[in-house]
């Protein structure tokens, strides 16, 4: 007669407190055994609407805590040791992500690992210890504690000020992607991320020139020759700032009677196909050897930033303008122009419409006509 093996039972259970809130526990039925795992998690009352979703976020903890725990009861059944996880530590793969970046991007991923040490001092940190509530610790730390421009200790005149909406956002975004990778490398099996709830980020206003500003600019000494016209060339091509200054003459190339560049655009490492325009072949400059940068002299980013937004000043133009607005003004410039808003995503690079979309909200053309046909009433 066959014995049926029996199943692996873990539910997650409630249990009335005498304060009113209810604790969280696993209930596990493995062998025919029943044993209870307390997750000092708890639900309170539901009064208000924030009760309501603190209580969805603490059960998305609680259900990645029962998945997580499902996981390593199977992998002992079958006699896989789950304990890659366990060799393997946070801050080593996160170092290893941000040796693989460059650029503004490394600079992002490394103010992200800032962060991440002065929430956790333990390096030796491993995945096999990381729980949803240790995530959920980070997320509160960014919210509630992290300070922009105190994350190392060189002495600046301004003060430390809580993170931006959208600098928690970008710093979450880049915290989670670590789980994402350690997911694909089968370090672990439940991702202790899932469900956490992540920070909303905001729509920012996307300043650009319009096409008289553009003009006055051109006519306003630049802090110098090679900065204006890589410029001037991300206005008329959309490139941002990171494909410009790596730029070879080896990616300018000739078809059908036609100048165009073929890059792996730094952002999305897809290769990109883009045209150039008569203006911008010009701005291109005399073709040298094919190791050689298009243009050269550009300097470090920052320097650059402000370098734009002084010399749109003294051209009298009242806006906040750095260099990555000339993507901005080829944009818009586009939409305006009647350009659709499916090829102005391919000239962006855009891997989804979405992202291109929030442009067409800045020029909003059937907004400016519905106006109009108000009658005269004073």
């Amino acid at each position: 007669m066959k014995t049926m093996k029996k199943k692996e039972m873990v539910y997650l259970r409630r249990r009335p407190r005498s304060n009113g809130t209810e604790a969280l526990y696993l209930d596990i039925c493995r062998d025919g055994k029943r044993v209870n795992e307390y997750l000092r998690l708890y639900l309170v009352p539901e009064k208000t609407r924030a009760d309501k979703a603190r209580n969805r976020e603490t059960l998305k903890l609680a259900e990645a805590m029962r998945a997580k725990r499902v996981v390593e009861l199977q992998s002992r059944d079958f006699g896989v040791e789950a304990k890659v996880s366990g060799e393997v530590r946070f801050m080593d793969l996160m170092r290893r992500i941000v040796d693989r970046k460059e650029g503004t991007t490394k600079a992002s991923w490394k103010n992200c690992m800032a962060h991440v040490l002065r929430y956790e001092r333990n390096e030796e940190l491993t995945f096999a210890e990381i729980t949803p509530r240790w995530v959920r610790g980070f997320r509160d730390y960014l919210d509630r504690q992290a300070k922009a421009w105190d994350i190392d200790g060189r002495k600046r005149k301004v003060s430390p000020k809580p993170l931006s909406e959208g600098t928690k956002a970008l710093m979450f975004q880049k915290f989670c992607s670590v789980f994402n990778v350690a997911m694909r490398e089968g370090i672990i099996q439940v991702n202790p991320t899932l469900g956490m709830e992540r920070f909303k980020e905001p729509e920012s206003e996307r300043e650009f020139l319009t096409l008289e500003e553009l003009r006055v600019l051109r006519r306003t000494p630049a802090p110098s020759e090679a900065l204006a016209r890589a410029f001037f060339f991300s206005c008329l091509t959309g490139l941002r700032w990171s494909d410009i200054v790596k730029l070879r003459w080896s990616e300018v190339r000739e078809f059908n009677g036609v100048t165009r560049i073929v890059f792996t655009q730094q952002k999305t490492r897809n290769l990109e196909y883009l045209d150039l325009n008569s203006q911008a072949v010009e701005l291109l400059g005399e073709r040298k050897r094919g190791d050689e940068e298009v243009f050269k002299g550009l300097g470090p980013l920052q320097s650059a930033r402000i370098s734009v937004t002084a010399w749109v000043r003294s051209a009298g133009i009242d806006k906040h303008i750095t260099f990555h607005c000339a993507r901005h003004t080829f944009a818009v410039m586009m939409l305006s122009l009647g350009v659709d808003i499916y090829t102005l995503s391919k000239l962006l690079g855009h891997k989804s419409i979405e992202t291109t979309q929030i442009y067409a909200k800045i020029l909003d053309k059937n907004k400016k006509a519905a106006v109009e046909l108000i009658p005269r009433i004073l």
